[in-house]
């Protein structure tokens, strides 16, 4: 059987990164998403997560300063530990819940004085962490590197051809990014992001995962379909 987690990464960011991510839920095959606390539009992002119970929302755990506060440097750990353990409470706080998932911004949780971190936490509070579960990780539907943009990428044509080609059996979460930005909002990532809208509210993928026999799934399901397969 062909799995597939469509999840897009920061919830919460900006109110216009989850207007993007709504509407890819609910016009689309956003399946999941990933909440960043301590930002502009985490209050926003909570209360779109608690009105909507298909959308399987994670967490997008970050080190980047909080009002009045300062970064938290990657080399101390205890620190890194203490803020990463506050976002997951706050969280459950917020969402009355646990995440579903844990992911992190630009891949932070890759850092060798982090890695261990990430793993301790998600392990105690038993939920999967990006590429470190049975879920493989696909990140090239993605449109900017080399500080250019690259709108071709992250079409309908191209991601209809990542499907045929990269998505085999077993459990694969596409990695995505849509969202509006709107003004004041930095990111060097924006006018991509509501071609990833486009892309993933178009019908054509929706009816190549048929044809495909992908099985759209969230993080929500993922437990229940490893247990039958065990």
């Amino acid at each position: 059987m062909k799995y597939c987690i469509v999840n897009g990464d920061d919830f919460g960011a900006h109110e216009g990164i989850n207007r993007g991510i709504h509407e890819a839920h609910e016009r689309g095959i956003l399946t999941s998403t990933s909440l960043m606390m301590n930002m502009p539009g985490t209050a926003d992002a909570v209360r779109i997560g608690r009105r909507t119970p298909g959308l399987s929302v994670g967490i997008h755990l970050h080190l980047a300063a909080e009002a009045g506060g300062a970064r938290v440097d990657a080399s101390a750990t205890h620190a890194c530990a203490t803020k990463l353990e506050r976002q997951v409470e706050q969280f459950h706080d917020m969402m009355g819940r646990l995440p579903t998932h844990v992911d992190s911004h630009h891949n932070i949780h890759r850092l060798p004085t982090l890695r261990p971190l990430f793993l301790d936490l998600a392990g105690r509070h038993g939920i999967p962490l990006r590429e470190n579960s049975p879920v493989r990780y696909f990140s090239s539907f993605y449109g900017r590197w080399g500080g250019e943009t690259h709108p071709e990428q992250i079409g309908v044509s191209q991601l209809l051809h990542m499907l045929e080609t990269e998505f085999g059996d077993g459990f694969t979460e596409l990695s995505c990014h849509p969202g509006y930005v709107h003004p004041g909002f930095a990111t060097g990532y924006a006018r991509e992001r509501e071609i990833e809208v486009a892309t993933l509210c178009d019908p054509r993928v929706r009816r190549a995962l048929e044809e495909l026999d992908i099985h759209l799934i969230s993080y929500q399901d993922l437990g229940s379909l490893l247990e039958e397969a065990s």
